[in-house]
């Protein structure tokens, strides 16, 4: 079997069984719930009295480092603890496609769920005229975030067959690339560290490329950030995997 046929396999094997159970339900639910609570609550929208989704936007970092590690934890540690990776493993497939396609899998849930606020878009149209160029901009940035979160996840949950673990240490690991770039951190490094170091930190902050992005361009950088991060964590993941089946 070819790789691309062995991913498309596994991505429809993974994804056909987040809706197999109420879970996803479940999950997309909290997501938008959480998404427009934030939003129209806490976010000031109304109080802002301009028609954007900057205060929307503005939320997802914060709302993915829990949400997207509850999709990711089950990636390796439900096949782990039910066994069910012996059998994955013996089918005709590589195992670069296998991590790819469970991978694919839950980054096209998470788009799903993304997609799904597509009504705030709408509303903000119907209240007035935004910039939708910045809109686009700032969705295609989430949903790279979202797949750099779920690619941390990928990795710690193929280290564990406990899904609870996985999911506190992603949320762990995540929140430091979140906030590298902070002032708090940058502050700490500046007292004495080099300004190379603390430039290189600051290079790594999710936020910083995130909200570079929801600037309304979309720089050649950032792409190649989030990219980058994904493909090295995804590498990590087949290392872990492989090094737990010998």
């Amino acid at each position: 079997m070819s790789f691309t046929n062995a991913t498309l396999a596994v991505f429809r094997r993974e994804f056909s069984g987040y809706f197999a159970t109420p879970l996803a339900y479940v999950f997309i639910i909290i997501f938008l719930l959480s998404m427009g609570t934030f939003t129209f609550y806490f976010g000031g929208f109304f109080e802002n009295g301009r028609a954007e989704l900057d205060s929307f936007f503005g939320f997802h970092p914060w709302l993915y480092l829990f949400l997207i590690p509850a999709i990711s934890m089950r990636l390796w540690a439900e096949e782990r603890k039910t066994g069910t990776i012996e059998l994955l493993l013996t089918l005709p497939i590589s195992l670069p496609s296998a991590v790819l396609g469970k991978f694919l899998a839950a980054w096209a849930f998470a788009g799903i769920a993304l997609l799904l606020t597509f009504p705030m878009w709408l509303t903000v149209n119907y209240l007035g005229s935004p910039d939708n160029g910045v809109i686009l901009a700032s969705y295609v940035g989430s949903w790279l975030m979202a797949g750099a979160y779920l690619a941390i996840g990928s990795c710690i949950s193929a280290l564990t067959n406990n899904q609870v673990i996985a999911f506190v240490v992603t949320v762990v690991i995540c929140f430091l690339w979140t906030i590298a770039g902070h002032e708090i951190v940058l502050n700490f490094f500046q007292a004495w560290a080099p300004t190379v170091i603390v430039n290189t930190i600051s290079s790594f902050s999710f936020l910083a490329h995130f909200n570079a992005i929801t600037q309304g361009v979309i720089d050649f950088r950032d792409i190649i950030f989030f990219g980058s991060l994904i493909a090295l964590w995804l590498f990590a993941t087949v290392v872990a995997v492989d090094a737990k089946r010998a």
